[in-house]
């Protein structure tokens, strides 16, 4: 008469029914007042109404679980244990109560009016993984079910082996899973639970996923190469897991085509480069712990650079071998692999040590560093020039003897005019200028004389009138 709903009624009724045991017209009554979800995947568990019936069923049956606290169970609990055995409740070795009407009640409910979430966590609730699982294959709910329903709930309570081994035991190539499981790895890298992250990867046997977990092990928070001395069995973790994977792909590739559709593919080239490039991280890593044991590491950057990051971090590498070593030549040999491994532009970084060497006042070991580069066979004609006159283009102030003996180590004339000119040595210059051909002299005299006049030099304006 008064328009009202009437679902709030019908819901009284039946969780009246339900309470003095009326199973039958309980499902009567809430038939006119529960709808079934709109869309069975969402992130939720259905109404409040059907929620509230679960809930009821629950609490009124509760599995008899043998424990040791069982002895100290109150009279209360004990009449309740026989009221509800009454009702024919079979108990399963796990402790599922499989086929006690109020469990079959709760099931009814679920799969008429519940979401895959609600009917998924009702099983995990109740120790039914398996069901749980099985019932997210047969209903190809969205990855984000699972995460919610069945993975958090596992970690959470200690069971994530145990959920390994099902899924396991329901499809042991994992195929069916890999979806599920590359979302759970995404959802524990946004989470940085990376130790589960890592036993997960090797659970599903994604090597090369997993090597790059070691990386992050490896490299996280390591504020010097003393500490990364002490991570280096990261690095043999990287090398195990790389070369279990090429043992994988070499075994596949003489027989038919394996699916790896879940776990990360890489070319056997690229594998043995990152194989190589832990090799020469461990190299670098226990050179650096020695010198900064030693005490001769004088470099302090803010971020501690290693081989696994981009080419400006190999860079950096590449100098602080070159640096921290008691001498330029006792790092060169690592650096150059480094540079020639990942063809990093030498000259650039050999021009970054130099000046880090004219900060440090140490000239003869820029000397070194120009030895070294000579020696090493594959410097182009003008490496070493081009090293000196980036340094002086920085560095004014060079002590005028140690500024002579860099210059004389120059290979090229005109490369040393240059670097005379920048430091304002306008009479060596001239001195260099004169040795050119006649016509080339001419040119490079005139200069000199040019930049005599525009700084008020007399003496060198007047040698140069006088040569010209």
């Amino acid at each position: 008469k008064s328009g009202l709903d009437p679902g709030g009624a019908w819901h009284a009724w039946g969780m009246a029914c339900l309470k003095a045991g009326n199973l039958s017209s309980a499902r009567e009554k809430f038939n006119r007042c529960l709808k079934p979800p709109m869309d069975l995947n969402q992130l939720n568990h259905g109404s409040r109404l059907v929620q509230d019936v679960i809930q009821y069923l629950e609490s009124t049956v509760k599995p008899i679980l043998i424990a040791d606290d069982d002895y100290f169970a109150t009279l209360r609990e004990l009449e309740a244990t026989l009221r509800t055995r009454s009702l024919s409740l079979e108990m399963m070795c796990e402790g599922k109560i499989q086929h006690n009407s109020y469990y079959q009640e709760c099931l009814f409910y679920l799969h008429s009016y519940g979401t895959n979430l609600a009917i998924i966590s009702f099983y995990m609730r109740h120790d039914c993984m398996r069901e749980a699982l099985l019932h997210l294959l047969n209903k190809e709910s969205p990855s984000e079910v699972f995460i919610e329903g069945i993975f958090i709930p596992s970690y959470e309570s200690g069971k994530l082996h145990m959920l390994e081994n099902l899924l396991e035991t329901i499809d042991p190539g994992l195929e069916s899973w890999g979806v599920y499981l590359i979302a759970a790895c995404k959802y524990l890298q946004r989470k940085n639970y990376y130790h589960i992250l890592y036993e997960l990867q090797q659970f599903m046997k994604d090597h090369v996923r997993a090597a790059m977990t070691c990386i992050r092990f490896f490299t996280h928070g390591a504020k010097s190469y003393t500490e990364l001395g002490g991570k280096q069995t990261w690095l043999l973790k990287i090398k195990d897991h790389l070369k279990v994977y090429l043992q994988e792909v070499s075994r596949s590739s003489g027989r038919k085509k394996m699916a790896f559709t879940f776990r990360k593919k890489m070319s056997a080239t690229d594998v043995s480069r990152h194989i190589n490039t832990v090799d020469l991280q461990m190299e670098v890593t226990k050179f650096l712990h020695r010198c900064e044991s030693s005490g001769t590491s004088q470099m302090t950057g803010s971020s501690l650079p290693t081989l696994f990051g981009n080419n400006n971090m190999k860079m950096d590498v590449a100098c602080k071998v070159m640096l921290e070593g008691k001498n330029i030549e006792e790092g060169f040999g690592i650096a150059f692999r480094v540079l020639q491994d990942f063809q990093l532009e030498a000259t650039e970084v050999y021009s970054k040590v130099a000046k880090q060497l004219v900060k440090q006042q140490k000239y003869s070991e820029i000397r070194q560093l120009l030895k070294c580069v000579n020696e090493s066979g594959v410097a182009a004609k003008n490496d070493g020039d081009n090293i000196i006159l980036n340094c002086l283009n920085e560095f004014k102030n060079i002590p005028a003897e140690d500024l002579d003996n860099l210059i004389q180590d120059m290979d090229s004339d005109e490369n040393k005019i240059q670097a005379y000119v920048m430091c304002n040595k306008l009479r060596s210059a001239y001195l260099v200028s004169v040795r050119q051909e006649k016509t080339r002299a001419v040119q490079l005299v005139q200069h000199v004389r040019q930049l005599a006049e525009n700084s008020g030099d007399d003496v060198v304006k007047a040698i140069c009138a006088q040569w010209l």
